[in-house]
């Protein structure tokens, strides 16, 4: 293990991550085709910046093997913050840069933590985080796999969280924490949103990938939930869109389980008055106008840049695609509940207006994220 300074990036060479990679059920982020080697340059301080955060001092030497190891203790007033994320993987190295940036951007901002970096994976996850304890951290940011987040929940001590999602296979554990960026809690919220606005026959249109697949399960299931009706669905054919443009004519509106790019083939062929609803996979960033019109959820780090608890912190030097993007800001909020955790007394009611979403902590020790709700062809908010 090794303290972090502000900013510290791995010197691993860094893959690119694939759609395949990103759409299998352990991973956190939705797609990504770029690498991001914009990691290797600082970030950009935020509009206003603060004091530029104290570098951590060198570890000490190793005592001697007859010595007795003392409990390191952290800098006056401040927590200290184990990282666990699997840095040297070659699945995962890739996303744990980008978190652990965005991890290091709120503690340089807040400055009201001490950092202690921990590589490990789920063959070494139990041993490395018992060490980590042992020499002081009181509060974990971390594993970000399924597996390791398995592996470590019967022997967690300290607040920890993950980032990931927690599976009914995970041991429950009072001091586990979730926090994770998955689609399904994006769809149900499209759900209600489409309910809220007033739709009452909505036709769902899914993409054959795995993600759209899944975005797609859970809108159905909310929206069933809500109005004890199932929605109309139809998987769409790239190759052939006048199925879908019939069976649209029947519908109210369109909830869209797709990519930016079938999306707005899609969007093409539509009447302009068709109201059409997505999620965050339609957002790559940038300016989209095929897609303009559509109605879709997303993070207030996107949708809301000029408010107060976003524009705090900075964002990176070189641009991420907007999913990678996404991880950064996950980052940034894992750092800011990992120092409320480390204070609570009561977790009951513990909420922080992030720049993934409005989180609150829900059952079994899981954050919800409530996010605004924007316009394709310009993010203005509704």
């Amino acid at each position: 293990m090794q303290r972090l300074t502000p900013l510290l990036l791995i010197g691993a060479a860094l893959a690119w991550l694939t759609p395949a990679q990103a759409q299998t059920p352990d991973y956190i982020i939705q797609s990504n085709s770029a690498p991001v080697r914009s990691l290797t340059q600082p970030a950009q301080a935020p509009r206003a910046a603060p004091a530029s955060a104290p570098r951590s001092a060198p570890m000490s030497a190793a005592p001697q093997a007859s010595a007795p190891v003392a409990k390191p203790a952290p800098a006056r007033g401040k927590v200290r913050i184990g990282v666990i994320l699997p840095a040297e993987s070659s699945a995962l190295g890739e996303a744990a840069a980008v978190v652990r940036n965005g991890i290091e951007a709120a503690a340089q901002v807040d400055q009201n933590a001490e950092l202690v970096n921990v590589d490990a994976t789920s063959d070494n996850v139990v041993d490395r985080y018992r060490e980590a304890v042992a020499e002081g951290v009181n509060v974990v940011i971390g594993p970000l796999s399924r597996g390791s987040i398995a592996q470590l929940a019967p022997s967690v001590t300290v607040p920890t969280l993950a980032l990931n999602s927690i599976g009914r296979e995970v041991a429950p554990n009072p001091k586990l924490y979730s926090l994770s960026l998955i689609v399904e809690g994006e769809a149900r919220q499209l759900a209600q949103l489409m309910r809220d606005d007033g739709r009452t026959n909505p036709l769902l249109i899914v993409g054959g990938d795995a993600l759209s697949q899944r975005l797609a399960a859970a809108y159905s299931a909310q929206w069933k939930a809500l109005t004890g009706k199932p929605v109309n669905t139809l998987a769409l054919d790239p190759a052939n869109l006048l199925a879908a443009l019939q069976a649209s004519g029947q519908a109210d509106s369109l909830a869209l389980a797709l990519d930016a790019a079938q999306a707005a083939k899609l969007k093409a062929a539509l009447t302009p008055d068709m109201a059409v609803y997505g999620t965050s996979q339609l957002n790559a960033g940038g300016n989209q106008p095929e897609l303009a019109g559509i109605r879709f959820v997303d993070m207030p780090w996107f949708l809301m840049p000029d408010h107060p608890a976003v524009r705090r912190y900075p964002r990176p030097a070189a641009a991420l695609t907007t999913q990678t993007e996404r991880l950064y800001a996950l980052g940034i909020d894992a750092y800011r509940l990992a120092v409320q955790l480390a204070g609570a007394r009561a977790n009951a009611g513990l909420r922080l207006d992030g720049v993934t979403g409005d989180l609150r902590l829900g059952r079994d020790r899981v954050f919800d994220r409530q996010l605004p709700a924007g316009v394709m062809g310009g993010n203005a908010l509704q």
